[in-house]
């Protein structure tokens, strides 16, 4: 049996992105996005109410700040209590899982999309996705760039503006680019 392109997209594969069913999820997250970005002046228990309807899961008490942007949003896991700041973006092709308590601060980008070493395969639009987990009361600071695949382990600490490439262990401190143990 034939996978579709949005299957083979949740599993990790290659998949091609002009395929239909996913510009349609992703003119449906722009749809949402739209919506949930106009209500900045709105109050946090409204934003909750507004991301449990365009995000996979959110625990009680999470709180992202709009302006905020995503592919998807169903990829999307953020925990009780966590909070995101303004400007936050988050491509999530892939699974994205934000730990209970976690605190990300201002324009913090978070990558799970992407794309071939063969330009060929770019060409022809063929992407893929590997997950990001970010752990337990994690504080992220503004400006960071986490790449897909990464894994942030509970208590961990990330540096303003760091790019983290690798995973972090539980209760490091990260800072730099690429952002590397320190302390």
């Amino acid at each position: 049996m034939t996978r579709t392109q949005k299957e083979k997209m949740l599993a990790g594969e290659m998949y091609n992105a002009a395929d239909p069913e996913i510009q349609a999820d992703l003119l449906a997250a722009g749809a949402w996005l739209k919506r949930y970005n106009s209500t900045l002046g709105d109050s946090a228990e409204q934003w909750h109410l507004f991301l449990r309807e365009g995000l996979g899961e959110v625990g009680p008490g999470a709180v992202i700040r709009p302006p905020f942007h995503c592919d998807y949003g169903f990829n999307i896991s953020i925990g009780a209590h966590a909070y995101m700041n303004f400007n936050c973006v988050i491509l999530d092709v892939a699974k994205v899982t934000i730990g209970d308590g976690t605190a990300i601060g201002p324009a913090v980008q978070i990558y799970t999309a992407d794309h071939p070493d063969d330009p060929e395969q770019r060409q022809a639009g063929l992407q893929l996705g590997r997950p990001v987990r970010i752990g337990k009361h994690v504080w992220i600071g503004g400006g960071a760039i986490i790449l897909p695949g990464v894994t942030i382990g509970d208590h961990a600490v990330v540096g303003a503006g760091s790019v983290v490439t690798r995973d972090v262990p539980p209760g490091a401190k990260v800072m730099g680019s690429p952002a590397r143990v320190r302390g």
